[in-house]
């Protein structure tokens, strides 16, 4: 059966290849973006995939425009089943030379982009008593690291909000479910087209994973959001479980190491405007996809994700080797 999807952030990245793992299914696909180039990739991916496509240019800052973009999906293609809530921009830069503009407009993207699409979602999933709304999440909505402070924040936010709306859906007992996808660095084009005022390029802090793996997560927390949230990199979790354990310690790692993790050697102009205020991917020829410059580095699987995905068969192989390991001591000592 075939289901209608929303995807924010849908031209390029992981929300690229999210639409394009959906779009296998046979679904329906709206795509929600702010760049006309990138858009018309992606639609046209979703097409090749086996899927219906319906681009939307969107600024998610833009609530009213997020309203409306939600109604035209319902019109267009039918209910919506699911919403993926991937959209963000930010800036790389110390806190103290991030300007009050730049620090505004990273939380109306990242955070209240987010706020606006869980709403305008459930406010028409609430009433059918249907629906899920998966949020895409950070190692970093759980720790901050430095030169990332306006997305830390932003992540954070969402991580509250999330807390906040499966709490009240629970109080309801709504079957309208909510869930959170914490990904790990991922291989996109966002580090080349955030907002960066460092004189060397960005990149991702390792490992790496390629934005299908990425992908393969959100599409399966959209099937099972029963479970409360996902990690899918090892980075993720043990960067929540430094956070918890060893806090002080875990500062003064990141002060030492989180500045030259954060860049490659390669000259970076640091007065590019970035994708803050304007898609980078809006004019002829800019449609970037879903992978970044770091592919000869990302990993293609992650070994969370497997486990997660094969939990049952898992458990009652561990199971079954307790049984009968307890069989063969029963023996042993007859």
């Amino acid at each position: 059966m075939t289901r209608v999807i929303v995807v924010t952030g849908a031209s390029g990245g992981v929300g690229r290849a999210v639409a394009r793992e959906f779009a296998r299914r046979g679904d329906r696909v709206a795509l929600l973006a702010r760049g006309e180039a990138g858009l018309a990739g992606a639609a046209a991916d979703v097409t090749a995939a086996g899927g219906v496509a319906l681009p939307i240019e969107v600024d998610v800052a833009d609530a009213d425009a997020v309203d409306a973009a939600a109604a035209r999906v319902e019109r267009e293609l039918g209910p919506i089943d699911v919403w993926v809530n991937n959209a963000f921009s930010s800036v790389f830069a110390p806190f103290t030379e991030i300007s009050a503009a730049e620090l505004r407009r990273t939380t109306e993207v990242t955070y209240l982009g987010i706020a606006y699409g869980t709403k305008a979602a459930l406010d028409r999933m609430l009433p059918r008593d249907k629906g899920t709304v998966v949020l895409v999440g950070s190692a970093l909505s759980r720790r901050g690291i430095p030169l990332q402070s306006a997305y830390c924040a932003a992540k954070h936010a969402i991580y509250g909000l999330y807390e906040s709306v499966r709490c009240e859906l629970l109080h309801e007992r709504s079957q309208v479910r909510i869930t959170m996808v914490q990904l790990p660095a991922v291989n996109t084009p966002q580090f080349d087209w955030l907002r960066s005022k460092l004189r060397w390029q960005a990149q991702p802090v390792p490992p790496i994973y390629q934005p299908e793996v990425a992908a393969r997560a959100i599409v399966y927390a959209a099937d099972h959001p029963r479970h409360r949230e996902y990690h899918i990199g090892v980075s993720t979790v043990l960067t929540v479980a430094g956070n918890k354990v060893v806090p002080g310690l875990l500062d003064r790692y990141l002060a030492r190491t989180g500045y030259s993790s954060q860049h490659t050697e390669q000259r970076h102009d640091a007065d590019a405007p970035g994708n803050l205020w304007q898609p980078a991917d809006d004019a002829p020829g800019t449609d970037q996809g879903a992978h970044g410059r770091f592919d000869r580095r990302a990993h293609e699987h992650s070994p969370l994700l497997w486990a997660r995905q094969h939990r049952a068969a898992l458990t009652a192989a561990t199971a079954g080797a307790v049984a009968a390991g307890v069989g063969v001591l029963r023996l042993v000592r007859r």
